[in-house]
């Protein structure tokens, strides 16, 4: 046996099922992988059949993660979309950061968004620059794809609503591309106060990738890199 193999227990080894699920260390597992590579192949057949989705700059996507794609938020269907965008040999490294006041406090939803989609909560009115910090440790270390909505919530109107700076506090100061998405006619296939979809054709545009490892590590820092990100998104709304 090879002196430099070292075993190491899975992050969420020991972790109760549902303490699982709301763990921003959960591992996918071979189940896992297997599970989003099927929902994939399920929505990506929606999506083509009721969305006539479309795609372009997918060109401008890094050939490896670690990434995060930020873009506007209208509707639950906008990680879908942006999931699709990416490589399929990138299966179970893609992240979608969701809500976990709305997805993760019934069990019966989280376990559907931690099984389909591999989606980590964020509980909008109690986190933390820590949380913050072990999900940018997670990105680097495990070389994750994280889609971030800065926005923080679905825009109830469909035009983008300012950006908020926590996204600054994950990639300041790191080599980690921010790649700039912009999703069209996802607010009118299914707006905030829909419960199902309706069809309707839907476009995302992916921008040139964004660095910002020599902006500060403060908040000086990560505002002026949420207005850049801001910016980027609204450029690709033309």
């Amino acid at each position: 046996m090879s002196a430099d193999w070292k075993y190491e227990p899975a992050h969420d080894f020991g972790l109760t099922p549902a303490e699982r699920r709301c763990s921003l260390r959960r591992e996918a597992g071979l189940s896992g992988y297997l599970v989003n590579f099927f929902w994939r192949c399920l929505t990506r057949c929606y999506m083509s059949v009721f969305h006539r989705l479309a795609i372009e700059g997918r060109e401008n996507l890094p050939s490896e993660p670690p990434f995060v794609l930020v873009s506007n938020h209208a509707s639950h269907l906008d990680a879908v979309v942006l999931g699709l965008a990416t490589p399929w040999r990138h299966v179970g490294k893609v992240f979608p950061i969701a809500a976990g006041d709305h997805f993760f406090e019934k069990a019966l939803a989280a376990t559907l968004v931690t099984a389909s989609m591999n989606a980590l909560p964020i509980w909008r009115k109690c986190y933390t620059g820590h949380t913050l910090r072990e999900l940018r440790h997670r990105l680097i270390e495990e070389k994750c794809i994280f889609i971030i909505f800065p926005e923080g919530t679905r825009s109830k109107t469909g035009a983008v609503n300012r950006f908020k700076p926590g996204i600054g506090r994950v990639v300041c100061g790191t080599t980690v591309p921010v790649v700039p998405c912009f999703i069209e006619g996802a607010w009118k296939a299914m707006p905030s106060d829909a419960s199902w979809p309706r069809p309707g054709k839907i476009r995302l545009r992916i921008g040139k990738p964004l660095l910002f490892d020599r902006f500060s590590d403060d908040r000086s820092g990560w505002e002026a890199a949420t207005a850049g990100m801001e910016s980027a998104v609204k450029s690709l709304s033309r």
